[in-house]
């Protein structure tokens, strides 16, 4: 038997915390001393000292480490709990992954001192024949669905682009949506072609619209939205239809989203 202050030195656990596992009942000790109160704990029990600090090392809090010891030699049980926190961190990976960027984002330009400045053109595109596809998305970031989609149905088709290429994201809801996006996404072609299942060959009308160009990571182009509201407001002019992306430069030419290059277009008419 060992007393507390020798399993603590062996398990590498304090003894404020060691009294603590012990009110919540996740690591009592072998025996208590009915005179003297002393604990005593036995060497099978450093295995499950070790086990409990194993599963706080991952991030488990106690009540869940009590469960978990709890399932006994039941594997399958033990998988379950494991499989479920990693995903719960890996989910809060790429949530902190996401906070990152946009932190470094803003420290940079603070640390440069840049004040971004963006020009507003009115321009125009001509009509224009394209291969579309129209979907339902769960968020935002599934946006490469559409383009997955479209190139993976074209493909056999032997499709062939226009020089140069113009890729375009139109999204059709009227507020921004959590989940369940309304988006279109097109590209040129030089000639018709056959529907597929989700894939359409048609005409697209001319469109004038306001435009702005965006570099960097999509997470900061709500400024060079603001840009072109503010010129819209600006210059005399009313929206005009729901509002698309022209990518120049996007994930399937780069992984450094500094690198993105979008023109962001509000099709506009005179008000």
């Amino acid at each position: 038997m060992l007393k507390i202050g020798e399993f603590s030195k062996l398990s590498r656990i304090s003894i404020r915390m060691l009294r603590h596992y012990d009110e919540i009942g996740l690591l009592t000790p072998d025996s208590i001393d009915p005179f003297t109160g002393y604990r005593y704990y036995s060497e099978d029990q450093l295995l499950a000292a070790g086990r409990i600090a194993a599963l706080r090392d991952m991030g488990f809090g106690l009540s869940a480490i009590g469960e978990i010891l709890a399932c006994g030699s039941d594997r399958e049980a033990l998988e379950g709990h494991l499989c479920r926190h990693r995903a719960e961190l890996t989910a809060l990976a790429e949530q902190t992954g996401r906070q990152l960027q946009l932190l470094d984002t803003a420290l940079e330009r603070l640390r440069k001192e840049e004040a971004m400045e963006y020009e507003v053109t009115l321009k125009s595109l001509p009509q224009r024949q394209v291969a579309s596809v129209r979907m339902t998305l769960p968020s935002y970031e599934r946006e490469g669905d559409l383009w997955s989609t479209l190139i993976s149905e074209t493909a056999p088709l032997g499709v062939r682009d226009t020089d140069p290429r113009l890729l375009t994201v139109t999204y059709y809801d009227g507020e921004y949506r959590e989940t369940d996006i309304d988006a279109e996404a097109q590209k040129t072609v030089t000639a018709p072609f056959p529907d597929t299942e989700h894939v359409r060959c048609k005409t697209v009308p001319a469109v004038t619209f306001a435009a702005v160009t965006y570099r960097g990571p999509y997470s900061g182009i709500g400024e060079a939205n603001a840009a072109v509201a503010a010129w819209v407001r600006d210059n005399g002019y009313a929206y005009d239809g729901p509002a698309f992306n022209i990518y120049h430069v996007a994930p399937p030419d780069t992984t450094d989203p500094a690198r993105f290059v979008t023109e962001v277009c509000y099709p506009v008419r005179k008000a």
